[in-house]
């Protein structure tokens, strides 16, 4: 990660941690009390990406999953029948994958 990039995700969490909107005047204006030059460009990408979002939630939720769940969710309940046999098709993929069907092993 480069230097402009680290100073706007820097100057973006600490926008987020005080509660003000994340914006590319207020980026540059923390970066450049920190003594640092950026290509403008990189506070816009930020500012952008940020745009309408909770930053804390995000950071909240990193590994959850909780952006993938959210639609197959939606899906279980409009077709009840397909999302039961989901569990089944896994199953049956993870065992046609096992080396225990091709019959050998590692010392045969």
């Amino acid at each position: 990660m480069s230097t402009a990039e680290l100073a706007s995700s820097y100057a973006a969490l600490i926008l987020a941690d005080d509660g003000i909107e994340i914006t590319a005047d207020k980026l540059n204006t923390l970066i450049s009390a920190a003594k640092l030059e950026v290509e403008p460009i990189w506070t816009q990408l930020f500012a952008k990406a940020l745009e309408g979002k909770d930053v804390k939630e995000l950071l909240l939720n990193v590994g959850s999953g909780s952006g993938a769940a959210a639609p197959a969710a939606g899906g279980a309940a409009a077709g009840g029948a397909a999302a039961e046999d989901a569990p089944a098709e896994e199953k049956a993929e993870e065992k046609e994958e096992s080396d225990d069907d091709m019959g050998f092993g590692l010392f045969d």
